[in-house]
Order: structure tokens, then sequence, then C-alpha cells
């Protein structure tokens, strides 16, 4: 198999602004719902999510108005492919502090806007990566999956279609 055949697939426009809108509507439901409605706070590791999620969707929408030719559409979904990767990454450092032992979690830092302010960005960006115990805190679930595990999922869904932009023929 060459590549993915576009009989039966919707356009390179239509699959990015389909990423988009799910990347929107992750982050609607975040903040209004889980935010406005629940007062859950984010943890660190969940801005960083957020973060690389806002990246992704910002590839996306500029991939859907450029929609540019095969190999245009090849460098976005190879720049969103290293994106969902971090993500990923993130995602999955949050998922396993949430099932280390309990004496094992790492004790609660400063707060994220503290970091920033005092730190340079490397060390804050370190120091969010080796997680804190609000990171392990599991606040919410839905269908069993908690914040995290929701998130990585996510990713996940985000890879499929970044890899179908990527590995599809023409349009």
């Amino acid at each position: 198999m060459k590549g993915l055949s576009t009989t039966r697939l919707p356009g390179s426009r239509r699959v990015n602004a389909l990423g988009l809108l799910i990347i929107v509507a992750a982050m609607l439901f975040a903040v209004y719902y889980l935010e406005g409605v629940l007062y859950l706070e984010p943890c660190p590791l969940c801005i960083l999510d957020r973060v690389v999620l806002t990246g992704i969707g910002v590839v996306f929408l500029l991939a859907a108005l450029h929609n540019p030719a095969r190999s245009g559409q090849r460098v976005y979904a190879g720049l969103n492919l290293l994106l969902v990767g971090l993500g990923s990454a993130v995602a999955g450092r949050h998922v396993w502090l949430q099932h280390l032992p309990a004496d094992q979690v790492p004790e609660c830092g400063a707060g994220l806007d503290y970091m920033l302010e005092t730190l340079p960005l490397h060390q804050t960006l370190q120091k969010v990566l080796q997680g804190s115990g609000e990171c392990a805190d599991e606040q919410w679930s839905l269908l069993g999956l908690s914040i995290p595990e929701q998130t990585l999922l996510l990713f996940v869904v985000l890879a499929g279609i970044v890899l179908l932009q990527l590995f599809r023929r023409t349009d």
C-alpha cells in the first residue's frame, strides 16, 4: 500500500477543520465545564497540555486556511505530529504520576505562576514535568477515565487525524 486512497476520504481542508473542531470542543469542555461548573483548578501539567493543544489547533487552522498542495499538507501534518507526540508524552507523564503509590507521589511545589515569575523558562518546564502532588490527584473522571487519561485519549485521536493527513495520496 503506497498511501491512503482518497476516494472515500474528505478533503484535507475538512480533515484539518475536524481536528480544529475537536480541539475547540475539548478546550471549551475544560474551561466552561471543568473549571466553570465543577470549579476544578488545572494543575501545571494540565496547563502544559492546553498549551500544546492550542499549538496543534493553530497548525490545524493554518492548514485549513492555507489548504496547500500535498507537500504543504505534509509539512503541516509533520509539525502537528511533533506536537501530538509532545502532548502525548506530557499526558502520559501525568497518567503515570496518578498511578504512583501514595508514598512515591512528589510533594506539592510552588504554583506555576510563581515559577514563571521567579525561574528561567527551562527550569520551570523541568519542574512542571517532574510533576507534583497536585498533578497526582484524580479530581474527576468520566467512564472510569481521569482527566489526564481522557487527554491522552484525545492525543491518540489527534494522532490518527494527523497520520491520515500525512499519508494520504492527494485530494
